[in-house]
């Protein structure tokens, strides 16, 4: 229901305890009133745009996805929420995700009260808490194809982007990051902290991408991506490797090669 004059405010966390404490006090507040809660990527999805909360405060690492994949979603479809992302650490990746998504804003749970206060006001009145020179540089390296480690628009990201052959042209975009990280030998959980995601939702990712590309081991995965990769590499080392001599640098070489074959060839005196 809309509170009028109100910030209306959706709660995305898949702890309950986080959820009441939140909830209480934007309650509080008397020019807050938060119109639902969600504890999953799934409830979030489904439940946000009968609320139309003025801003959606989404957990970053949920069970069955992350709060970076409902910030997407919402902002394709309902442009008037605003997103702010709410989580326990804070790293490039998840500063260059959120960025992408098109967050407001991004703040750690050890935020003050008052500081949280404040940024959902910021937030709902169409402020950037995003620091605009860390968003500057983000967005750089995201053109500039560096910054590896990232797992959106760098890094994994654009190697992601240049997977493609007709063995994958099935796989999703996050499928994709997914079977690139496998290909740099990561494991489930190690995968999930590179991309804010549980373990178990990375297993059903990787049981996926198996099936779609035919393989039944992680390790024909890992080495498709190493194979695609050489093809990709190859043209780059080809000139050094298959450039015909001149004719100086061969006679220039052929004096300094014969005695080697020489000494080769000739039967030695015992």
């Amino acid at each position: 229901m809309r509170e009028e004059g109100k910030i209306t405010i959706f709660l995305l966390d898949d702890h309950e305890i986080v959820r009441r404490g939140v909830h209480e006090l934007l309650s509080g507040e008397p020019d807050m009133a938060v119109v639902g809660e969600a504890g999953t990527v799934a409830e979030a999805l489904a439940r946000i745009p009968g609320a139309h909360p003025d801003v959606a405060l989404l957990d970053l690492r949920l069970p069955d996805g992350s709060g970076v994949e409902v910030c997407r979603e919402v902002r394709a479809h309902h442009p008037e929420v605003r997103c702010l992302m709410l989580s326990s650490f804070a790293d490039d990746t998840a500063l260059i995700d959120a960025i992408m998504a098109g967050a407001y804003g991004y703040v750690l749970k050890d935020i003050g009260s008052d500081e949280l206060l404040a940024a959902v006001r910021d937030v709902a009145a169409g402020r950037s808490l995003l620091d605009p020179a860390a968003t500057a540089r983000m967005l750089e390296r995201v053109r500039a194809g560096g910054g590896a480690g990232l797992s959106t628009g760098t890094g994994t990201g654009m190697a992601a982007a240049r997977l493609g052959d007709d063995l994958s042209a099935d796989l999703t975009d996050q499928e994709r990051r997914i079977l690139v990280l496998i290909g740099e030998g990561l494991t489930n959980r190690a995968i999930g902290e590179r991309l804010h995601l549980a373990e178990k939702t990375i297993k059903n990712y990787v049981s996926g991408v198996l099936a779609k590309l035919g393989m039944e081991r992680r390790s024909q995965a890992a080495a498709y991506v190493a194979r695609f990769q050489a093809r990709t590499q190859a043209p780059a080392q080809a000139p050094s490797q298959t450039a015909p001599q001149t004719p100086s640098q061969a006679s220039s070489q052929a004096p300094s090669q014969a005695p080697a074959e020489a000494r080769k060839t000739q039967p030695q005196k015992h």
